[in-house]
């Protein structure tokens, strides 16, 4: 049966993100979705089969809706360098806008079942992808060092951004994350260099 789509499609992903912020996905239950988007229970299940395919709706909408912005921001830097400093500001200005969205994906998408994990693999990998070929478009432009090994330096520079959106959403004191933008790039584009 093909899931379908609309308005209240995206009122139950963006009442889902609250929800799971809020409470967590494990103690999260679909009438709680439910009644923080405003509708019936059965409502929900018109869209979507259960609390899993809510989950995994919701992580490939955000990150289609990300890939998209970012590719948009991409294609006006001149080079590999610029476009790498928009990678980690784009993400770090994205999640730092949406405190909600950061926190399902930094805590509450980590702490799910192999299944689920497979359902948010694939849009992730397409923002792998990007970044693999922002690096080796630097390489071709002798920016960054050829013999880099891209998969790593991938895993390096998604690692490091993922972990500073993490500490921010773990820390007890607000600030901006934005801010750490420049450094994060300072220090990445030094080891790729």
């Amino acid at each position: 049966m093909a899931k379908r789509t609309g308005e209240k499609h995206g009122v139950i992903l963006e009442a889902a993100v609250r929800s799971f912020a809020r409470t967590g996905y494990h103690r999260t239950r679909v009438a709680d979705i439910a009644r923080e988007a405003g509708v019936a229970d059965g409502t929900v299940y018109i869209y979507f089969e259960s609390k899993e395919d809510i989950l995994v709706s919701l992580f490939q909408s955000l990150m289609n809706n990300f890939v998209k912005g970012l590719l948009s921001a991409l294609a006006q830097c001149p080079d590999a360098d610029e476009k790498l400093k928009t990678v980690i500001r784009y993400h770090l200005t994205t999640l730092s806008a949406r405190p909600d969205q950061a926190k399902v994906t930094q805590i509450e998408l980590r702490q799910i079942d192999q299944s689920i994990n497979q359902g948010i693999s694939k849009p992730l990998k397409s923002y792998f992808q990007l970044i693999e070929e922002v690096i080796e478009e630097g390489k071709k432009q002798g920016l960054y060092r050829r013999g880099l090994d891209t998969k790593t330096a991938r895993k390096v520079v998604f690692g490091a951004v993922d972990e500073v959106v993490t500490c921010w959403v773990m820390s007890s004191k607000p600030y901006d994350l934005t801010a750490l933008s420049e450094p994060v790039y300072e220090l990445l584009a030094k080891g790729l260099r």
